[in-house]
Parts: structure tokens; C-alpha cells; sequence
């Protein structure tokens, strides 16, 4: 890592958490006092995800938005190496959505009220029957016209490969009756490793898949919409993010 990059990086990890906090504020204040919409409030993640972005030195680029209809809702489902799928993401990507995140996170103090005011969506991650209440719930969220984004490996990866994907998140693309999109993020896990805390420079590549409908999709399929999902995921990954298994199988096709 160059001097100017350590700089670009230090400078990075001291600015999340005021920016984070400034951010907050701004849109718990707009929704509040110009009530303003969610939609209209998503302009402060944004700023908050470019902000961050650019003073590591990455830059994002998106391909594949020509399979876009920018009036419909979808379920987008990627892969997940980094914590830079998630600011890339927020950043650059050309489509509203709003982000499911765990309900414990509500609770704390300006944080979450500040995602409920942009339209977050909470969900219980625990077992029983508010677990399965709370999945209908955020899949009704969606099916009103949220579209979301959801790591189905269930965490980062830790070498920067694609996972398996659980079929409890395909659930919830299922009950929502939207189109599942495949996305492809490249490069993320080369910029931010797991376990990492300073980024290095360089350039995400985001890959738009074609959209799967769901409707011939009912619970009980969720292990077959995993796995075509899997493999729509694959095929928008770069050689060094594929398991060795998907490589030999490439090659030999």
C-alpha cells in the first residue's frame, strides 16, 4: 500500500462514524420537518456510501442495467465478499431499493430511527414464530413496491469465492412474488477483505444478471430457485471469486 493510499484508508476508517452520525441527523431532520418521502430520502445513504467510497479511491462501475425496468420491485441477490458490496452498492447502484436489516439494529438510538425514517426494513433473525412472522412481513414490504437486496451465502465470504447459498433467504424472494436479479459484485473482496479494516484502492465491477420471474416458484422450491440463482450468480463473477469445482467444470465445457 502506497503512503497516499494509507492516507486515503486511515482517512477512511476515522470519517465513518462521524459521517455515519451526520448522516443520521440530516434524514431523521428532512423527513421530519420537509416531509420529505423515503424515497426521497434515500439521497443521504447515498451520499454517505459515495462519500466513503471516494476517500478510500474506489470507484464502481455497473453493467447489465439494460435488464432493468426501472418502475418495477425486485429481490437483488448477490454475493457477498466485502463490506464494500455494501457501500458500492448504495453508492452507484441505478435502481431505489431499501436495505433488510436485523431488528436489534432499530433500537439503537438516532441509527434506527434514522432507518426507519428512509424505509429500512427490519427482520427477526431468530427461530419460532415472530421469525416467520416477521419474513411475512418484510416479503409484503417488498411485494408493496420495495425492492431489497439480500446476501443468500448468509456472510461474507472469507477467501473471496462464492458460497453456497441458504435457501431460507430465497424464501423471502419467493413470498414476495418479485423477480429474483442476480448480481455479480468483482473485485470488492481485493479492496476489503474479511476481517481487514483498511481498504485499498481500486475499481468494483457490479454485474446486472436477468431478472427471474418467481411466480412458478412456491415454498417447497426454494432449495431449486437457490441453486439457479447459484448459478446465475456464477456466471457474473470474475475467475477469482469461483470455486474450483465451477472453474474445472468451465473449462472442461
Amino acid at each position: 500500500m502506497t503512503p497516499l493510499q494509507l492516507l486515503r484508508s486511515l482517512l477512511f476508517l476515522l470519517t465513518i462514524p462521524l459521517l455515519t452520525f451526520t448522516v443520521c441527523v440530516l434524514a431523521i431532520l428532512d423527513t421530519f420537518f420537509l416531509n420529505r418521502s423515503a424515497t426521497q430520502a434515500q439521497r443521504y445513504p447515498r451520499a454517505w456510501a459515495r462519500i466513503l467510497t471516494r476517500i478510500a479511491g474506489v470507484t464502481i462501475r455497473v453493467s447489465g442495467t439494460e435488464y432493468l425496468d426501472k418502475q418495477a420491485t425486485y429481490v437483488f441477490a448477490g454475493n457477498h465478499t466485502s463490506q464494500f458490496d455494501i457501500y458500492s452498492f448504495q453508492a452507484y447502484f441505478p435502481h431505489d431499493f431499501r436495505w433488510i436489516a436485523k431488528k436489534e439494529l432499530f433500537n439503537i438510538p438516532i441509527f434506527g430511527r434514522a432507518m426507519r425514517k428512509v424505509g429500512y426494513i427490519s427482520i427477526d433473525r431468530s427461530r419460532g414464530r415472530e421469525a416467520l412472522k416477521s419474513l411475512s412481513q418484510a416479503a409484503q414490504r417488498i411485494s408493496d413496491g420495495s425492492s431489497v437486496l439480500i446476501f443468500p451465502e448468509g456472510t461474507r465470504s472469507q477467501n473471496g469465492t462464492l458460497q453456497p447459498f441458504k435457501a431460507g433467504a430465497i424464501l423471502l424472494a419467493i413470498k414476495s412474488g418479485v423477480p429474483v436479479v442476480p448480481i455479480g459484485f468483482n473485485n470488492a473482496s481485493s479492496i476489503l477483505p474479511k476481517g481487514k479494516l483498511l481498504p485499498k484502492g481500486g475499481e468494483i465491477v457490479i454485474r446486472i444478471g436477468k431478472p427471474i420471474p418467481t411466480a412458478d416458484y412456491n415454498p417447497k422450491d426454494k432449495q431449486k430457485l437457490a441453486t439457479v440463482l447459484h448459478d446465475r450468480v456464477a456466471e457474473l463473477l470474475d475467475k477469482q471469486h469461483l470455486p474450483a469445482m465451477a472453474i474445472q467444470e468451465a473449462s472442461e465445457s
